[in-house]
Parts: structure tokens; C-alpha cells; sequence
């Protein structure tokens, strides 16, 4: 039997319309991950958290970002 799993991602957009990160929904939780990181920032309970913890990431000043489901 062949098991899948599956995920949810939400692309977070910059105030340029770069991509600056993204969060991903999977069974352990919410999981940040700054674009080009080679890792995540970590995984959260809730989507707020993940989405805070994200911008905590980026540069000093950034704007908030515009998170898009994909």
C-alpha cells in the first residue's frame, strides 16, 4: 500500500513582489522557511505564529508580507 502525504503552502511576497519565504501546513504543524534558507526557521502550532515568525526573519524594517496559498 502506498501512503502520501500532503501539505499546504502559502508563498510569502515582499513589497517588491519578491518572494521572501514561505509557510507550509503538514501533520507537525505550520513550518517557516526564509527563501534561500537552508533551513526552516522552525514549526508553530497555528498559522499566525509561523506567519510572525517569519517576518521576525527577515531584514530590520521589512513590511509586512502578503502570504498567497499555492
Amino acid at each position: 500500500m502506498m501512503t502520501t502525504t500532503s501539505s499546504t503552502i502559502w508563498v510569502a511576497y515582499g513589497a517588491e513582489g519578491n518572494v521572501v519565504g514561505t509557510v507550509r501546513k503538514t501533520e507537525e504543524g505550520y513550518t517557516s522557511t526564509v527563501a534561500g534558507a537552508d533551513a526552516s526557521i522552525g514549526t508553530y502550532p497555528n498559522m499566525d505564529i509561523a506567519k510572525n515568525a517569519l517576518h521576525a526573519h527577515l531584514a530590520p524594517g521589512s513590511e509586512w508580507p502578503r502570504f498567497r496559498e499555492h
